[in-house]
């Protein structure tokens, strides 16, 4: 089987000749040691969009300049109710965000503003040829953004610790912002749906801390249920990225139309193991995340947690590893080695579950 073709089948809930390995696009460098696993099988998700996003009556310019060796960019975004302003740092392949467009109340306006000048374009061509040309050795993957509530946790809005002061002294504008990016997604919906993407994720990073349970149910789930059936329409999959703490979210979690589950990640890093997570989720796809603790572990042990990791989850039906956080660089050769040797070891070790 390719490599592609492996994952396909577990996002549909069967399996192939071994449980997938996958490794997003930006997680480690093009070398010897990556094309020897992408010779082994190990299958890259290559996340790309599927629209854009233009906003016709916002004038946005941006200045970058260095400041003691670091790279910083200021973004302005002129709306004819007001000025809105961020600050961030490019780091290595991610960016640290400085000041987020949220300052004092007098922003909300112009916040408002912003949201509602949104306007989405497709951007199916691009999508397509990059997979065609790409070949088996990856899966494409598109996405809906943040939910509308998460968008405003760790979205562009405001930081996770300024969500939590303005839900409780200023919460009718929290909800004023809420109400724009549920319409605003709408709009998205279909545009995914109709894509050539196979598959979606909506959302993610939630953090039951945060949000709580009663919340997530009043403010998350219904947007899953919305999107996931527009995406069934079309013989699409949906999924989300729950990187996190899901013990208390398991139950609502239980209750959505979500095909799969992304990035969960296991116990010890978490308050769920595998086993857990399958006796909580059924009929989910589990797309785990592959314990990040763990990797700094010696080889054996690396191999070993693959192996008991796969014994937990009971069947190899509907079972992905994959690494969605990042990895110590000194350790992510020998690791990701040991992974994908857990799991060659455990297809050999139990021919009767991986026969098709």
């Amino acid at each position: 089987m390719t490599p592609r073709a492996r994952v396909e089948r577990a996002l549909r809930g069967g399996h192939g000749d071994r449980v997938p390995f996958t490794m997003y696009e930006c997680m480690i460098p093009q070398c010897a040691a990556e094309r020897a696993m992408r010779n082994r099988g190990m299958c890259i998700v290559n996340r790309l969009p599927v629209f854009r996003t233009h906003r016709p009556n916002v004038r946005t310019t941006q200045h970058t300049y260095w400041e003691n060796g670091r790279r910083l960019t200021r973004t302005r975004h002129e709306t004819p109710v007001g000025e809105l302003t961020a600050l961030t740092e490019d780091v290595g392949f991610t960016t640290w965000r400085h000041e987020l467009l949220l300052k004092r109340p007098e922003d909300y306006a112009a916040i408002r503003f912003f949201l509602r000048d949104e306007v989405y374009e497709p951007t199916y061509a691009e999508f397509a040829r990059a997979q065609a040309a790409f070949g088996e050795d990856a899966i494409f993957r598109a996405a809906f953004g943040l939910e509308p509530m998460q968008e405003l946790i760790s979205g562009s809005v405001m930081g996770m610790e300024q969500y939590c002061e303005e839900w409780v002294e200023r919460r009718d504008e929290v909800l004023s912002l809420y109400a724009i990016l549920v319409e605003n997604r709408r709009r998205i919906y279909p545009l995914v749906a109709q894509s050539p993407a196979s598959h979606a994720n909506y959302g993610g990073n939630v953090t039951p801390e945060i949000i709580g349970a009663a919340n997530f149910a009043t403010y998350f789930v219904p947007h899953y249920q919305e999107a996931a059936e527009i995406m069934h329409r079309h013989g699409k999959l949906i999924g989300c990225h729950f990187d996190a703490n899901t013990r208390i979210l398991a139950p609502a979690i239980a209750g959505t139309d979500l095909d799969y589950l992304e990035a969960f990640t296991p116990a010890p890093d978490t308050d769920q193991t595998l086993a857990q997570a399958r006796a909580a989720w059924p009929d989910k796809v589990l797309w785990i995340n592959f314990p990040s603790s763990v990797h700094l572990a010696p080889d054996a042990q690396v191999e070993a947690t693959t192996v008991d990791l796969l014994e937990q989850a009971g069947t190899p039906d509907g079972l992905l590893v994959g690494i969605t956080e990042d990895m110590p660089p000194d350790r992510w050769q020998d690791s990701c080695r040991a992974i994908m040797d857990g799991l060659d070891r455990h297809a050999r070790e139990h021919p009767e579950r991986y026969a098709t």
